[in-house]
């Protein structure tokens, strides 16, 4: 009754206007108390919509976060340019790059960035050799940046050495010019150029080379094949510098040492039986399967160190074959099982259906997880044999081309937050 006196005086303020339409509003619902009970009514009918509103927004916003489309997470990249110089007097620096490339690629075996694996690329360029046109500077891009490691080391076991002008600031800018470096500051770019001559021949300077590179985040490492303080004055050191580089000198004529394990044989053994697990598809199949069979050849070749760091490469994410096994492929969703076509596949697959496929590529995968788990283990034990080894020498050597690589990799890679886990050592087995 009071909030009704209320009303009333409330319309009477307002003017007569309000009071016409308050009247006309009571006598609609036929009476004071009848009109009472309805707008009652109305205030909790208009309670109970806002309450429904803000329910229905709530799902709104459940459901437009559920139609979210899901961001696949972007891997980090490493990639690392080799630049080698092949004038004449490189046949050792060449040998030691060949032998020691599975070596400086297992680096990347066990590293990661925020806990994400990421894809290891590496190029390739040759300088300083007369073979070369001397209107493109004696250089040529040997292999772009890649993840087909066989296809790498082919390339390097088909390098020659030939005379010469070793025009380093030429080829520094063909390589941050030339090749698809990753735009995120994020990822770990890196050029290792290597020669023994002046670091300011050429028409091209090295200053500016270097500069260029780093603008893009590309560091710039150095190494002089020969005397350290030679190095520094032929400004092979001021070229690291300038891009926030390292810079090392190395004996390219010292003989790598491999420090042998009772484990070898058997890693070897095991690397030669992953070649089973790969499947050959599509056009480049069959020289893809040709290539892995080649290195390992050429890595026999290169002496027992090559052959076992090798065989422990096909073991980890870095060694890559999707654009011709079809186990990797499918791993990397680079083909639909569906969508394969039966010339596409080994003869011996054609007549399989696809259930009866899927099956043996399971079985094949399995086969390749069974082996990689023993290599892993037989790695641990590798490796304390040669730390046990190491602590027995205590010598330190002449560095050489891996040694130096790997040693600033380590140290710039982890300035990127890329961590290394570190494969344990078990209780060295005599």
């Amino acid at each position: 009754m009071f909030k009704f006196i209320g009303s009333v005086a409330a319309a009477a303020v307002i003017g007569l206007g309000a009071s016409n339409l308050f009247i006309n509003d009571v006598a609609a619902c036929g009476g004071y108390g009848d009109w009472w009970n309805v707008k009652v009514e109305e205030s909790k009918k208009a309670k109970d919509a806002d309450v429904d509103e803000v329910a229905d927004e709530g799902e709104t916003k459940t459901s437009e976060e559920e139609k979210k489309p899901v961001v696949a997470e972007v891997k980090p990249k490493i990639q690392i340019a080799i630049l080698l110089d092949t004038s004449g007097s490189m046949d050792g620096l060449i040998d030691q790059a060949r032998t020691q490339l599975w070596k400086i690629v297992n680096e990347f075996a066990t590293v990661k960035q925020a806990g994400l694996t990421p894809d290891v690329e590496v190029a390739l360029y040759e300088y300083g050799n007369d073979g070369l046109p001397a209107a493109e500077g004696y250089l040529r891009m040997v292999v772009p940046l890649t993840t087909d490691l066989d296809k790498l080391s082919e390339e390097l076991f088909a390098l020659t050495t030939n005379g010469g002008s070793e025009f380093c600031g030429h080829v520094i800018k063909s390589a941050v010019e030339g090749l698809q470096w990753s735009s995120s500051s994020n990822d770990y770019k890196a050029v290792f150029i290597a020669g023994n001559e002046e670091f300011t021949q050429g028409q091209v300077a090295y200053l500016d080379s270097c500069k260029a590179a780093i603008e893009k985040g590309i560091v710039v490492n150095t190494i002089h094949c020969g005397d350290y303080e030679t190095g520094v004055g032929q400004k092979w050191l001021h070229g690291a510098q300038l891009a926030d580089g390292s810079y090392m000198a190395i004996n390219s004529s010292t003989p790598v040492v491999h420090i042998a394990s009772p484990h070898d044989e058997e890693i070897i053994k095991l690397g030669e039986e992953l070649n089973e697990t790969y499947v050959p598809y599509g056009k480049e199949g069959e020289e893809g399967a040709t290539r892995q069979a080649e290195q390992d050849s050429n890595a026999n070749g290169g002496g027992q160190g090559a052959n076992v760091n090798r065989a422990l490469s096909k073991k980890n994410h870095t060694y890559r074959n999707d654009a011709w096994d079809l186990v990797d492929a499918l791993k990397e969703e680079k083909v639909k099982l569906e969508d394969l076509k039966k010339e596409d596949l080994p003869e011996e697959l054609r007549d399989m259906t696809n259930e009866e496929l899927k099956k043996h590529l399971d079985g094949v995968r399995e086969k390749r997880a069974e082996l990689t788990e023993k290599l892993n283990e037989l790695e641990k034990k590798r490796n304390a044999h040669v730390a046990e080894k190491r602590r027995e020498a205590s010598e330190g050597g002449e560095e050489t081309l891996d040694e130096a690589m790997i040693k600033a990799i380590r140290e710039q890679a982890e300035k990127k937050k890329f961590k290394r886990e570190e494969v344990k050592e078990e209780k060295k087995e005599d």
